[in-house]
C-alpha cells in the first residue's frame, strides 16, 4: 500500500501545485499583456456600459440584431440549450424564431441560421456579413437612411480573419450597433445594464 499511496501523494502535490498555482499565475501574465489587461473591451453609450465580446439582447427594428442567447446574454452562466436538432421543443422554438424574423423582414427568402440558432456560448456577440446584410433593408426603412450607406457601414466594421486566414469574416453587432447611433445620433432608449 505504501509503493501506491506516497506515488499518488507526490502525483497529486505536483497537479496541485501546476495546476492550481503556476497555470493560472501564467494565464493571468499573459492576460496583463492583452488590452484593457484581459478584462474585456469596454464601451459606453448613452451613461450605460457594454462589453463588446458579450452579445447583447437588441431585438428592435432600428437596430442589427444578434444571435439568439440560451442563457438571456447572461456572461455568468455561459452556454447553449442541451437540446438536439431533432427535439420537437427545439424545433418549435427556432420556428418560432423564424417567424418573428419574416414579420420583422419581410420579403427575405432566406433567413441566415445564426440568426435562428443560439451559439453555443449564448454570448456570442458576432454574426456573418450575411447575417448582417439581410437585415439591412429593415432598418434602413424603419430610420429612413439610405440602404448603401448602411451596407458601406457594415463593410467599415467588418473584421477580417485571423492572419486573413483563419475564420470567416464577421462583424460585431454591438460596435455596429454604436455606429450606427453615430449615424442619427440616437441611443439605445432602454440601455442594457451590465
Amino acid at each position: 500500500m505504501k509503493t501506491t499511496l506516497i506515488p499518488a501523494l507526490r502525483l497529486t502535490l505536483v497537479c496541485v501545485v501546476l495546476f492550481m498555482g503556476v497555470y493560472p499565475a501564467l494565464i493571468w501574465g499573459i492576460a496583463q499583456l492583452a488590452p484593457n489587461r484581459g478584462r474585456g473591451e469596454i464601451v459606453a453609450n448613452n451613461g450605460a456600459t457594454y462589453f463588446t465580446q458579450i452579445g447583447q439582447n437588441i431585438t428592435t427594428d432600428r437596430y442589427f440584431n444578434g444571435r439568439p442567447s440560451a442563457v438571456g446574454y447572461n456572461a455568468a452562466g455561459s452556454g447553449g440549450s442541451n437540446k438536439g436538432p431533432s427535439n420537437p421543443e427545439y424545433l418549435a422554438t427556432v420556428a418560432a424564431r423564424v417567424d418573428t424574423f419574416r414579420v420583422h423582414n419581410p420579403g427575405t427568402s432566406q433567413v441566415p441560421a445564426e440568426l435562428v440558432t443560439a451559439s453555443g456560448s449564448g454570448l456570442d456577440p458576432h454574426l456573418s456579413v450575411e447575417a448582417v446584410l439581410v437585415q439591412v433593408p429593415r432598418i434602413a426603412k424603419v430610420r429612413g437612411v439610405s440602404e448603401a450607406s448602411l451596407r458601406d457601414l457594415t463593410a467599415q466594421h467588418t473584421e477580417k480573419p485571423l492572419l486573413g486566414l483563419f475564420g470567416p469574416e464577421k462583424v460585431n453587432v454591438l460596435e455596429l450597433n454604436l455606429a450606427l447611433d453615430n449615424l442619427g445620433k440616437k441611443g439605445f432608449g432602454n440601455p442594457i445594464h451590465l
